[in-house]
């Protein structure tokens, strides 16, 4: 496990937190042979752990993420039946951080792992671009579909990785809550930007 400082996050789930702070400072230190600026990055311990997995591929830190994880759900208590991955934006990639956490995370709490009960039905262009929030939901309006059968009256965590704007996880929360039925929701992701954008 390693040390957070969880950031609730508003939203329509009946609780929502951030583990930690993505970056925890980020100073230009110029640019680079091919002009390209360059950046003395600390981040945070979870930071640190979800940059290793997404970009350098070290599968070696998911127990340290979900163990990390996991005791942070049993502290506060949530009784959870479905883990529900946020769909990927880039569904091509054959390597789904999101999606291998999330696994791990629902055979620890011996729940029900479900990527099939949020779906993506409409292509959108990735969103880590765009930094107006209105954008963003205008983006997701309609863009992901829900199993009702699937999720109804079940106590539900939706996982994500990175909160930047909330956009993508409060159109997929509205689609379980409106659309779907659940009768709770609890929204979990492991780092956030400093900055909501």
């Amino acid at each position: 496990m390693v040390r957070i400082s969880p950031r609730k996050l508003r939203g329509t789930w009946v609780a929502g937190y951030a583990l930690d702070v993505h970056t925890v400072r980020s100073t230009y230190v110029g640019e680079d042979e091919y002009g390209h600026a360059v950046f003395d990055t600390q981040r945070s311990e979870m930071g640190d752990l979800l940059y290793a997995l997404k970009y350098k591929g070290d599968r070696t830190v998911i127990d340290t993420i979900v163990d990390t994880v996991v005791d942070f759900i049993h502290r506060q208590k949530w009784s959870i039946e479905l883990v529900i991955p946020v769909p990927p934006s880039r569904s091509r990639r054959s390597f789904q951080p999101v999606q291998v956490v999330a696994r791990a995370i629902a055979a620890e709490l011996k729940a029900v792992y479900c990527p099939e009960c949020v779906v993506k039905v409409r292509d959108t262009r990735e969103l880590k671009d765009v930094l107006d929030f209105k954008e963003r939901a205008a983006i997701l309006k309609g863009a992901f579909a829900v199993s009702r059968k699937r999720v109804f009256s079940k106590r539900v965590l939706l996982f994500d990785d990175l909160y930047r704007s909330g956009a993508t996880l409060r159109t997929v929360a509205e689609a379980l809550v409106e659309g779907g039925g659940v009768s709770r929701l609890f929204a979990l992701t492991l780092t956030m930007t400093r900055r909501k954008q």
